[in-house]
């Protein structure tokens, strides 16, 4: 393995640690810089490589949606001279390890944790492929994207047609000459759909509820008049959703050339072919909900209430914008159509693009709902010793991405120190030197 760390595995040599991260993404580098700042004692467990998920789980043209300037990891914001632009993959990554470079984390890549147990000492046990450890505090920094979604009808499809998720898109290149099915309008949904279309691919794409924002509006970046709103400083305890905020998909745009609004009422005048949510697949022919129109509806809804919040934040300020034209649809489906044939229409491969699914059942603690989500206040779990960060709406939108994570750690960095601290008065020892506190 290519590695960033080649003498890290010294630290597999140690069976116990005060606290242990597992992830080596922006997450987990982050609270690993804030445990080192606390003196607090540590090591990172990655399974692949640092950045590994921007490195192998993105698509050629991948890039940002939300602007640089928003790269704020701990004490190392965006370093580059386009803080307006929209950082290409390889530029991620980068950010990522130069990040990793500058703090250099006790980290440990190739080691993947497969058990974590209470045990009968108190403490938790980390099984890994490396060896058994323990510790009394356990970071959970791994992200929420482990299972690809798929619909269990999708085993019905022709062998003939190949279906692959968008984990494991790459470029239009990759997929068999003919038409494509992208299925879901989430953000990796429209963007992989825009990029089969720039190539000049034949594209249909099933459209679902996810919400779309405005790119540019009235002068500026839209997320510049956000954060002026104080929009990313809304915590979920504040949220008009509550915890239900956390279940919502991201609104759809681009940061690709230069980053801009998607509108797929004018993809449809280009010749995309739009549907509503899939329903079912028998054989070759697919089924769809009669919610197109609804959808595209909704989703600009969204789009012009984000536009009408930012023009009262202008007037309410005696801000000097320039005016736009209000809103208007440039198409609308005549029907919402409910089946398709998909060899006559000419489909020879369907893109997944409808999310993914956590999977915790490595963690053999009672810390999950029914649907097997973690239970936290702001990343401290009910269960002592567990904390979970990088997931979205953590505490704020920017949570589960670079503009929040750090503060998010900071937290979580802060909390794990008092609790350590706490312990060693308790037992006499002193709380002096956290690191050493409970080792």
């Amino acid at each position: 393995m290519n590695t960033l760390f080649p003498q890290s595995t010294q630290l597999l040599s140690r069976v116990h640690y005060p606290v242990i991260v597992v992830g080596g993404g922006q997450a987990g580098l982050s609270i690993s810089y804030h445990l080192q700042q606390n003196g607090i004692d540590h090591v990172v467990f990655e399974k692949n490589r640092v950045a590994h998920s921007w490195r192998n789980d993105r698509w050629d043209t991948f890039c940002l949606v939300t602007p640089n300037w928003q790269c704020r990891l701990p004490d190392f914001p965006y370093q580059g001279d386009d803080p307006q632009g929209f950082m290409l993959k390889d530029q991620i990554v980068e950010y990522v390890e130069a990040f990793a470079r500058k703090t250099e984390p006790p980290i440990v890549e190739g080691v993947g944790v497969q058990h974590v147990v209470r045990g009968k000492s108190g403490r938790l046990e980390v099984s890994t492929n490396a060896g058994h450890f323990t510790t009394d505090h356990i970071v959970v920094a791994t992200g929420g994207y482990d299972i690809p979604i798929v619909p269990a009808y999708a085993a019905s499809l022709p062998a003939h047609i190949k279906q692959i998720h968008s984990v494991d898109y790459r470029n239009p290149e990759s997929l068999p000459p003919g038409e494509v099915l992208v299925v879901g309008s989430g953000q990796s949904g429209v963007q992989i759909m825009e990029d089969l279309h720039l190539a000049g691919r034949k594209v249909h794409l099933c459209v679902g509820p996810a919400p779309r924002s405005p790119r540019v509006y009235r002068g500026r970046e839209a997320t510049e008049w956000l954060m002026e709103m104080g929009y990313y400083e809304l915590t979920i305890d504040r949220h008009p959703l509550g915890e239900k905020a956390r279940e919502k998909t991201n609104h759809y745009m681009t940061g690709r050339d230069g980053g801009h609004e998607i509108d797929l009422r004018k993809f449809a005048l280009e010749g995309v072919k739009l549907y509503g949510s899939m329903a079912n697949i028998r054989g070759a022919e697919l089924e769809f909900l009669p919610d197109l129109t609804r959808n595209l509806d909704d989703a600009d809804d969204v789009y012009v209430s984000i536009r009408r919040d930012i023009d009262k934040y202008i007037a309410a300020n005696g801000i000097d914008a320039p005016e736009e034209a209000p809103f208007e649809k440039v198409w609308t489906p005549e029907t919402d159509p409910l089946k398709l044939d998909g060899d006559a229409a000419g489909i020879t491969s369907i893109v997944w693009a409808i999310g993914f699914r956590p999977d915790y059942r490595w963690i053999e603690l009672p810390a999950f709902d029914g649907r097997g989500n973690p239970k936290y206040s702001r990343g401290v779990s009910p269960v002592a010793g567990l904390y979970f960060l990088g997931l979205p709406w953590l505490n704020t939108w920017g949570s589960g991405r670079f503009l929040g994570v750090a503060d998010d750690a900071r937290h979580l960095a802060g909390t794990i120190a008092q609790l350590i601290e706490s312990a060693a008065r308790a037992s006499g020892d002193g709380g002096d030197a956290p690191q050493a506190a409970v080792a």
